[in-house]
This record gives structure tokens, sequence and C-alpha cells, in this order.
């Protein structure tokens, strides 16, 4: 097993002149389950769409699991979009059979129960669902991977405040325990108590990258609290870099 999961080096990337990262530098584990956090434009959804081999870089390096960005990667990426990509007409048990014939390490059955637990009849058709229960669909189709990496990119944005704990809760049951998941989102005090680690990105920069207990014991404060001063109040603390 690699010491990490995930390695960037230099990792830089733009849209024509404008840059969404700006050298990046991160290595995150097996195993653990890592917040990336960060305002809206600070270059979370690009940093997961290079890990999951859907943007190249414009510049610098990015290794999963020991592999360089491509087939070998992919195929131990479980990615789930901050939004729905497929057709309507489509049922959940359609979606389901797809992935199983797609992705070797996907449980249909799993799927099915998980599908169960959420409330979600897997044989309705997708246009008769509410914005929620899609995500809830979406949401099964990554955690029903038994892969080593998760990207999930604003799991409990679309939900109401009174899912977001099943969410993540369902995130928590489901996940590979030897693999890692790496949660983008900006609302910190919904998913602080179940992190390992966070990543604080601003403006295409690592400004931080800590465990949650550390950030606990040194700066006497949670998480939430740390970020709305980070982001707020701009840079104020003395463990800039952290683990990076």
């Amino acid at each position: 097993m690699n010491d990490y999961l995930i390695q960037c080096r230099g990792v830089r990337k733009s849209y024509g002149r404008k840059p969404a990262l700006t050298g990046v530098d991160l290595e995150v584990g097996p195993g653990r389950i890592v917040g990336l956090l960060g305002p809206n434009g600070s270059g979370k959804t690009t940093l997961i769409k290079l890990l999951c081999g859907l943007l190249r870089p414009t510049a610098g390096t990015l290794a999963v699991d020991g592999e360089r960005i491509g087939p070998a990667t992919k195929a131990v990426v479980s990615y789930l979009p901050d939004r729905m990509y497929f057709a309507d007409w489509m049922r959940a048990v359609d979606l389901f059979q797809l992935f199983r014939d797609f992705y070797a390490d996907f449980s249909y059955e799993k799927a099915i129960a998980m599908c169960r637990s959420l409330g979600v009849e897997p044989k309705d058709r997708l246009k008769t669902m509410s914005k929620g229960t899609k995500e809830k669909v979406q949401l099964v189709l990554v955690m029903a991977r038994s892969a080593k990496l998760y990207l999930l990119d604003e799991p409990i944005a679309g939900v109401d405040p009174a899912a977001r704990d099943f969410i993540l809760r369902t995130i928590l049951t489901n996940y590979d325990g030897e693999g890692t998941v790496l949660l983008s989102t900006h609302l910190i005090s919904d998913v602080e108590k179940v992190l390992d680690e966070v990543i604080f990105l601003k403006e295409g920069r690592i400004m931080l990258h800590e465990t949650v207990d550390a950030i606990r014991e040194q700066e006497g404060r949670s998480v939430d609290a740390l970020f709305r001063e980070v982001f707020q109040a701009g840079p104020v603390f003395g463990m800039e870099g952290g683990m990076s």
C-alpha cells in the first residue's frame, strides 16, 4: 500500500487567463475522511475533477494510489459530481445495472439496500423524483462501489437540513474503510463531526491542511469557527501549510 493515496505536486489549472488553482501541493493518506473546504470559486470542484481525470492540469502532477491520473486511477475512484448528469427517462435500477456492468467493484445488492434506507423507490423514473431524491440516487451509485478514493462534490448541498445527518451517516457506513473520502462543501458545521482532516482552499491555494483534532487542540475552537475567521477576515493564523 502506498503511504499516500493522493499526491499533488505544483498543480496549476487555468481556464484561459483565469487561474483556478495556483500551485497546489497535497498529500492525503488512505483510510481518511477529508473535508475540502472553501467558498464558491475557491477551486474545490476543479481539484476534484483533476483527481478523477475529467480535467488535465495546466502544470504540475497528480497521482492516486501511486499512479498518474489515467485508466488505472479511474478504476479505483468513485466520483459524485455537483449536478445530475443522467437522462430523466432512466430509472434508478437502470443506472445500477449500468454501473454493475461498468465497474467491477459496484454492488447491485448494496445499491438496492441503500435505496431502502434512504427512502428511494429504485423503479421510479428520475423525471418523477425531486431534486433531493435524484441526489440520493447519485450518492447510492457512488457509495455502492468498493473504491479506494471517493470524491464527493457538495454531497449535502441539495438536501434539506433534516436529511443532511442521514446522508452523512450513509457515507460513513458505506464507504470502504481502507479507502479515503474527499468531501467538498461549504457547509462546515454540518460535516465537521465526521471529518478526520480538513483542507482550506482559497483562491486556488491551500491555506491549511491539518487534522481536526490538531485544530481543536492548537486553536481551541471548532473547524467552523476557524473557517469563518480565515475566509471572512483574511489569513490570521500560524498553522499555514499544516500537514501538506
